[in-house]
């Protein structure tokens, strides 16, 4: 497995990806500062699955209850499939892409970055049996980096929706308790013990406010239209823009680490197993664009800097 990183530049921006393990972006820089949680970093994620930077999660995202699905009335068998883990409840989570060699480059420049994936091995089909081509388009600008995810059956039958991204982003110089966050949420998922949705809902209010000692592993799937989520200090605000084809958010901000994620989600955590996710036909591709943003943000009095 190659670990050779791409580096994109713009701007204040660099960029970094691993195109054979995974399509991972292993790290975003601003000024020379890193803007990812980097955790284990991309040997963890290579080793074990160990995520970090922001990582792909297909064809799910977080968990699902159950090692065997029907899903669109054919058999998903997960069980002893070497490219799924388990969660601390035993249960598989984030897909089976995780540090896969398989992608391959269809374009390269200073600011961009597409690449391939084709969903047609037999191993992975025998797990889930939904032939299809992913595309990754990236594409980095002074003040953001851009995905747009492309998804396109290659067989005669449908395939679900249900991927999403995990950027796990941080405030580089400022501690976590000293983090202001903008959640633009209208409604919370309810969660059993395991971080499963029981079915029931409750509505929220957009919250933005400090960060301090709150703590978040929590899915919402009513959004604000067109308002984007966002980490605030030390001068600079860090944005996840969903743009398209992410009706679903899960936040994940755990105690003791200093990174807050939110992630854009094509459908709600479990849905393959409940019947909750989209699906494109053959002969159609669906499309989901997200963006993380960098602004820059003047001290209190003074005047705003230029871009």
């Amino acid at each position: 497995m190659s670990a050779e990183l791409v580096e994109l530049r713009a701007g204040d921006l660099v960029a970094a990806y691993a195109p054979h393990v995974g399509m991972v972006c292993a790290s975003l820089r601003h000024r020379g500062d890193e803007l990812l949680g980097q955790r284990g970093g991309l040997q963890a994620y290579a080793e074990k699955g160990s995520t970090f930077g922001i990582p792909l999660l297909h064809p799910w995202a977080n968990r699902l209850e159950a090692w065997e699905l029907e899903v669109l009335g054919r058999p998903v068998r997960l069980e002893g499939s070497p490219f799924v883990r388990a969660d601390e409840h035993g249960l598989p989570i984030h897909g089976m892409l995780a540090a896969s060699p398989r992608w391959t480059v269809l374009e390269q420049t200073p600011e961009r970055l597409r690449a391939a994936f084709e969903f047609d091995d037999a191993a992975l089909l025998a797990a889930f049996p939904f032939p299809h081509r992913l595309e990754l388009d990236v594409r980095l600008g002074p003040d953001a980096l851009q995905t747009r995810t492309t998804l396109t059956p290659t067989a005669d039958t449908a395939v679900p929706l249900a991927f999403g991204f995990h950027p796990y982003l941080r405030i580089p110089g400022v501690a976590r308790a000293d983090w202001e966050i903008g959640l633009p949420v209208r409604r919370r998922l309810v969660l059993d013990d395991r971080g499963l949705p029981t079915g029931d809902t409750e509505d929220v209010e957009p919250y933005a406010g400090p960060l301090g000692d709150l703590t978040f592993d929590d899915g919402y799937d009513r959004l604000e239209p067109g308002e984007p989520f966002w980490v605030a200090g030390g001068g600079r605000r860090l944005e996840v823009a969903f743009d398209a084809g992410y009706p679903v958010a899960q936040v994940f901000a755990p105690p003791g680490q200093e990174l807050i994620c939110f992630e854009p989600m094509a459908a709600p955590t479990n849905a393959l197993a409940d019947g909750a996710a989209p699906t494109v036909s053959p002969g159609e591709r669906a499309e989901a664009d997200f963006a993380v943003r960098v602004v820059r943000q003047p001290a209190p009095g003074s005047p705003s800097p230029a871009a």
